[in-house]
């Protein structure tokens, strides 16, 4: 199984930002095994960082269900204090979430499941070539191995 470590992944942004998501833990719950990474920024309270986890779990059904969530929380914008001079600690307003999902029976074979994950990548970045599919990496190990970090 993988060890769990730091992830450093780049935003959309007009300039992407590289984000440098750190190990938090993982947990073992009723035959679920889920990792959690999230931001360190000195700036920002622990509920108001970037935070990504990923899960994987063997359904009643036979079938594994293996998820990655990745959270990103927007700040408020505080522009002005009360008449006392007071100015309130920025709060989180709301939060992006995104959400891939993957179910995959137990005969299924690596190569399938990297073929399908490999594909819903592809429609999610517009890409219309040919493109090597990664095989390394938090994600990759979760979807095509079933291998959850440790």
């Amino acid at each position: 199984m993988s060890q769990i470590a730091d992830i450093t992944v780049f935003d959309g942004a007009a300039t992407p930002v590289s984000h440098t998501l750190k190990a938090v833990s993982v947990t073992r719950e009723k035959g679920k095994v889920t990792a959690l990474w999230r931001e360190a920024l000195a700036s920002l309270p622990v509920y108001a960082q970037v935070s990504v986890s990923m899960s994987i779990e063997l359904l009643k059904s036979g079938t594994y269900k293996v998820e990655q969530r990745t959270v990103v929380p927007v700040m408020e914008a505080i522009l002005n204090q009360n008449a006392a001079g007071y100015t309130a600690a920025p709060k989180v307003a709301y939060e992006n979430t995104v959400v891939t999902i993957g179910y995959f029976h137990q005969r299924a074979d690596i190569t399938g499941r990297r073929l399908v994950r490999q594909m819903a990548v592809n429609l999610c970045g517009n890409i219309s070539t040919s493109v090597a599919p990664v095989a390394t990496g938090p994600l990759p190990e979760l979807f095509d191995q079933l291998v959850a970090p440790t």
